[in-house]
């Protein structure tokens, strides 16, 4: 699955434009790694100047560079006259009139992906109110991306998974599972658009061939899918994965962030349409259909 930059992008902008709500800091910037140890600010909200867009920012230089290499939020209260960070970025902080400085790296699966600041123009200590919410900004960012991370994981899992594994499918079946849940989580509609795109690519690949008297999704070699009376909902389809991985109405509605009885309608309306009478023909049925993997 190909991430455009423009998904990052509004990721960033976002939480920039979160943090800046939330403590009334007049500026809040910030940026991804790319492929080497360099970070370049790509997003500046509140900005005087252009001084900081583009900037690129090296592991260990200046503020953000030493809150890369120590993957953990660092401050000052003047950065032009801070001893513990180096200088090399003084021009550009100048330039936009920043003195009190505060970086976040964001850090998904305890790699440094990118990092967030935000400044105030006077020498005031940034307080815990302030760090408090661009640590929050910053986890968002991350849970976005270890989101898209693993919509790209399952998009190679599901096009290139090996015929005649049973366990790695039932691994991707999971995988896809815990996807569906987190969708219907995710604020920015491009993204939690494409990660339902991936959901349906891995539905509608096959199966291995089921062992003799098992009931499973479409074999190698079998029918085509075969179409439900009438289209399943969203939420319909969301219950039956969760169904499909083996919880209770309870389990699936703790997993959906629903109440009981709201997945039990959920679950009868897609075996009415599926032309079921129990929960596990529900299940193969929307296998059958291309709906689950």
């Amino acid at each position: 699955m190909h991430v455009p930059e423009h998904a990052e992008a509004v990721e960033i902008r976002a939480a920039l434009l979160r943090l800046r709500r939330t403590t009334g800091l007049p500026i809040a910037f910030g940026g991804l790694l790319g492929d080497g140890r360099r970070m370049r600010i790509a997003e500046v909200n509140g900005a005087l100047s252009t001084a900081l867009s583009g900037l690129a920012i090296g592991a260990g230089n200046g503020l953000g560079g030493r809150a890369m290499a120590l993957a953990r939020p660092c401050a000052v209260t003047d950065y032009a006259s801070a001893r513990h960070i180096s200088h090399e970025y003084d021009g550009p902080v100048a330039a936009e009139g920043l003195r009190s400085v505060l970086a976040v790296p964001v850090i998904v699966r305890r790699r440094v992906r990118g990092v967030l600041y935000g400044g105030l123009r006077e020498p005031v200590p940034l307080g815990h109110r302030v760090l408090d919410a661009a640590v929050a900004a910053a986890r968002d960012v991350e849970q976005a991306l270890a989101v898209r991370d693993e919509a790209q994981r399952l998009a190679a899992a599901g096009t290139d998974h090996p015929p005649g594994d049973p366990a790695r499918w039932e691994a991707v079946r999971e995988a896809h599972g815990e996807l569906r849940a987190l969708a219907p989580r995710i604020g920015d509609p491009r993204l939690r658009a494409e990660l339902l795109a991936v959901c349906e690519r891995l539905a509608g690949s096959q199966a291995p061939s089921p062992a003799p008297g098992a009931a499973t999704g479409p074999a190698l070699g079998s029918p085509g899918p075969l179409a439900p009376l009438a289209p399943l909902a969203p939420r319909e389809v969301d219950v039956l994965t969760a169904v499909a991985a083996g919880a209770t109405n309870a389990g699936a509605a703790e997993r959906l962030g629903l109440r009981p009885e709201t997945v039990k309608g959920y679950l009868r309306s897609a075996m009415r349409k599926l032309g079921a009478h129990t929960r596990l023909e529900a299940v193969v049925a929307a296998r059958r259909a291309g709906l689950l993997p």
